[in-house]
């Protein structure tokens, strides 16, 4: 982990359990971890407002900084984060997917999913995580800067598909 690293986290109702038990460890690790909330159960939370929490807490704090969204399935969290600009989530469910997530895909935030991830698998998935560096490999700076080009064109024409009525 690079040394003064802050560490954004949030989750939506779902992800509430998991988080607390995140936060805890980080803390216990030295860790600058900052909870972005939900701080009680709340049903109408919503994992979109979460990921724009922590995601633009990271884009503002660093290029260091990282961030960590937990929901049910993960999905919802992965998908929301990767619609912001500068923002490269990964959906990880296991420690093999987090190293390939930063060594190769420089991702900047871990999504988790807190129904099919134990805690303490979580734990451990976070702090490989967290410790892996990119690789800084040709070829993975290559595939990395593709993806800010898509990012930065948009869609680029690409017909998308009517909305069934």
């Amino acid at each position: 982990m690079v040394q003064g690293q802050a560490v954004f986290i949030g989750s939506d109702h779902g992800g509430m359990e998991m988080k607390s038990a995140i936060v805890a460890l980080l803390k216990g690790s030295g860790v600058n971890v900052k909870d972005m909330g939900p701080e009680k159960y709340d049903n109408d939370d919503d994992y979109p407002d979460y990921a724009q929490k922590v995601c633009s807490a990271v884009l503002k704090s660093s290029d260091a900084a990282r961030g960590i969204l937990i929901c049910r399935s993960g999905n919802g969290m992965t998908i929301a984060a990767n619609k912001i600009r500068g923002i490269y989530a990964g959906l990880c469910w296991n420690e093999a997917g987090a190293r390939k997530a930063r060594e190769h895909g420089n991702t900047n935030v871990l999504c988790l999913s807190a129904e099919h991830t134990a805690i303490n698998d979580a734990g451990r998935i976070v702090m490989v995580w967290l410790s892996t560096p990119f690789s800084g490999d040709e070829r993975h700076i290559r595939r990395h800067s593709k993806i800010e080009d898509i990012e930065r064109r948009g869609a680029g024409g690409a017909i998308h598909p009517q909305s069934h009525v």
